[in-house]
């Protein structure tokens, strides 16, 4: 598990979140005109992970269990295809949202039968797993009750992974809809955190061998504001050092919903000031990566080669982010 993690934040590299679930990919597509099938996805996709360099700036790649079983055009599957490129193929292992107690959240389900999945997704060549929890802000939520059955649920998912040998990606997503200020983000956030601590440490999961996904700490993007970003630094640096461990391997940032100058800015100045800070910082992105390919690819043989070269352009600017170097 040590050598996969050093992989996936080796200098200068982190993640691609190409793991849209097929409600997400739908929703994404049609925001261009286009519709969802596999065979499109999996074009999609292999457009992505074929674009010459990727492997300069990706550790790995987090992968929607429909990619897994999919072939590139020379018919080789593409976790064979990533792991010959050396970036790191990972799987999102959770099973998308149920309702909690009838109140209007949501926690995440799927650790029914995890175990024997993670065992043929191994056979099948993955190194890592992704479970997300989608947490809102509003003057009510999130609740007590609800962050505590997420929280352990995201740390028994930590658990199962690192028992059948993968690295977990414990991703606690503080939503950025909403009015909320950053005062009240960060006062979610480290709440969050604490919580998933306790629950991580309570299950005996190795902090050396995990990583946390989270969100950068932001007003909701229904306030209005936008915060510069030496701001944003500012408080998520400090809502870190008040509740992540310093053993945690490392910490890579969602792009959320910023745009991709917002989160390759924001992630330069958090890289920038992160000083004394104990853990390897990095970027685990998804829209803010291929945003602008897709847009410029629109389902179109012709458009390839663009799209690459944007998404190639985007990687080398959100690396050098990951450097502190912009």
């Amino acid at each position: 598990m040590n050598d996969t993690a050093q992989k996936l934040l080796a200098p200068g590299k982190g993640l691609l979140a190409a793991d849209e679930s097929t409600h997400t990919i739908v929703k994404r597509f049609g925001a261009l005109s286009l519709t969802s099938t596999p065979e499109l996805n999996r074009k999609y996709r292999e457009m992505l992970f074929a674009t010459p360099g990727i492997e300069q700036f990706l550790g790995g790649v987090i992968l929607f269990d429909e990619t897994v079983h999919q072939k590139n055009d020379d018919g080789i599957t593409f976790p064979e295809y990533l792991t010959g490129r050396g970036i790191v193929p990972g799987i999102k292992v959770d099973e998308g949202l149920e309702p909690f107690n009838g109140g209007g959240e949501q926690v995440t389900k799927g650790l029914e039968g995890l175990s024997d999945r993670l065992k043929k997704y191994s056979e099948l060549g993955l190194k890592f797993t992704k479970w997300r929890a989608a947490i809102s802000i509003t003057d009510i939520f999130p609740t007590d009750s609800f962050l505590q059955e997420n929280m352990e649920r995201l740390a028994r998912f930590a658990k199962i992974s690192q028992e059948n040998g993968f690295v977990p990606v414990t991703e606690p997503e503080i939503l950025l809809d909403g009015n909320h200020t950053s005062t009240r983000c960060e006062e979610i956030s480290v709440k969050t955190w604490k919580i998933l601590f306790e629950k991580l440490k309570a299950e005996n999961v190795d902090l050396t061998n995990l990583l946390l996904k989270t969100s950068m700490v932001l007003p909701g993007k229904g306030s209005g504001v936008i915060p510069a970003p030496f701001e944003v630094a500012q408080v998520t640096l400090r809502a870190l050092k008040n509740a992540v461990p310093a053993e945690v391997f490392g910490i890579v940032f969602l792009s959320g919903g910023q745009s991709p100058e917002e989160a390759t800015a924001n992630l330069n100045e958090i890289i920038k000031d992160k000083g004394d800070s104990p853990w390897q910082i990095s970027f685990s992105y998804a829209r803010a990566l291929q945003e602008e390919a897709m847009a410029a690819w629109l389902g179109k043989d012709e458009n390839v080669k663009a799209a690459q070269e944007l998404f190639l352009k985007r990687l080398t600017l959100v690396s050098k982010a990951r450097n502190g170097q912009l």
